[in-house]
């Protein structure tokens, strides 16, 4: 599997280079618009699961017992941290956001039952990983619900809660707008609000904020390091990567505004950066500190997790029910509910049960990511070549979005 991965992010990283050398003026625009504003918001919300906002602080101290992993003595704990979730690997998004908004049209590879299926399957399977992601961690951040270590039936209401919601707001695709914005500004009053608590209220300064975020420089220091895997935990967090950017990568590309190649990376790779930055700096300070977690500051996080999950399930189950034309136009809105609701259930019970695992999902992309190259090889080297612009029938109206389904 290391292998296969590492051949992944090596063709992942040349295609990046090959898009940036070829297309690095044209105009991107998507099927139905938004203003960039909300681009960004839509990709940060629904490329980002609750893992941002409840793994940093079961994972600072890992990285720092460097008797236990001798493998992350090249940068501090909070570089590591963002380096797994930062920067460079939000090229996976670029690359296949740029690939579903200007080259998918033109070669249609995606079209292909085979690779239908296979691509429906990536997006299923993430799809209630992401909800077993917030079951599984619950008990750790609402312990006063159990014992801290199982999940209790509480936690499944509120799993359950947050698929429901995402299966209905999905019905409409206008809501994406609402609920990206919505979970966007919740989550930067979060971290004012715990920024102000650590550096002003607390023990801290405004300029102890400064200093640690500096630490994060380790991470760009040795940005070679984080190319390929650094150990099996991970090769774990990469294949994560892979599952998502396909199908983060065909969502974002309906919404793309009509920025220029060169301003889409850095919407997708720098803008993202400096908010999970900021965000990874507040909490560090905390865990260096040993501050305590307020209670109410716990079901405030709980709270933006949990909407970060719907957001990323309301995209999900949109994509595939897209896909295979399940829409709650098609169905009626009813049915379309309660069947995604029971599908995404069950999925997630099937993760509970160690049945599934989210590696093989990233394998399965990587598979995707080559076959599309063989295929474009094939027999689409030429309508490739002869790219120039965004397909012509996708017209910059910011309009488009309110006459959607």
């Amino acid at each position: 599997m290391t292998l296969w991965l590492s051949a992944g992010l090596i063709f992942t990283f040349a295609a990046i280079v090959l898009i940036l050398y070829k297309w690095w003026d044209i105009q991107c625009i998507g099927v139905t618009p938004v203003r960039t504003f909300t681009f960004i918001a839509i990709l940060f919300t629904s490329g980002l699961d609750v893992g941002l906002i409840m793994f940093p602080l079961t994972e600072f101290g890992g990285y720092g017992d460097l008797s236990a992993n001798p493998e992350y003595g090249f940068a501090n704990p909070l570089a590591i941290e963002f380096g797994f979730w930062a920067f460079l690997i939000w090229g996976f998004y670029f690359l296949t956001c740029f690939y579903f908004a200007i080259i998918e049209p033109r070669v249609q590879f995606f079209e292909i039952p085979l690779v239908k299926v296979v691509n429906n399957v990536v997006i299923i399977g993430t799809c209630a990983f992401t909800a077993y992601l917030l079951l599984v961690n619950l008990p750790w951040y609402l312990p006063m619900l159990g014992d801290g270590e199982s999940v209790v039936p509480a936690f499944y209401f509120i799993v359950f809660a947050s698929i429901a919601l995402a299966v209905y707001s999905s019905s409409k695709i206008k809501y994406v707008r609402i609920l990206s914005l919505g979970s966007s500004l919740l989550f930067i009053a979060l971290i004012v609000g715990m920024w102000f608590r650590a550096f002003v209220m607390g023990a801290g300064s405004p300029a102890d904020f400064f200093g640690t975020a500096g630490l994060i420089g380790e991470y760009f220091a040795n940005i070679h390091q984080f190319a390929l895997p650094i150990n099996d935990y991970h090769e774990f967090y990469l294949f994560w990567w892979f599952a998502w950017s396909i199908m983060i990568g065909q969502f974002t590309a309906r919404f793309v505004s009509g920025i220029r190649t060169w301003q889409l990376l850095i919407a997708m790779l720098v803008v993202p950066s400096i908010a999970i930055g900021v965000w990874f700096t507040v909490l560090y300070h905390y865990h260096a500190e040993g501050l305590q977690i307020a209670a109410f500051t716990n079901l405030a996080m709980i709270s933006v997790g949990v909407l970060m999950v719907v957001n990323s399930l309301d995209s999900l189950i949109r994509l595939y029910t897209d896909n295979l034309n399940l829409t709650a136009q098609r169905l009626g809105r009813v049915n379309y509910v309660v069947f995604n609701f029971l599908a995404m259930v069950g999925l997630t019970m099937l993760f509970q049960l160690d049945f599934l695992r989210i590696q093989w999902v990233g394998a399965l992309v990587i598979a995707l990511y080559f076959g599309c190259l063989v295929y474009i090889l094939a027999n689409k080297r030429a309508e490739v070549a002869a790219i120039k612009a965004s397909p012509k029938e996708n017209i910059l109206d910011f309009g488009k979005i309110e006459l959607a389904g």
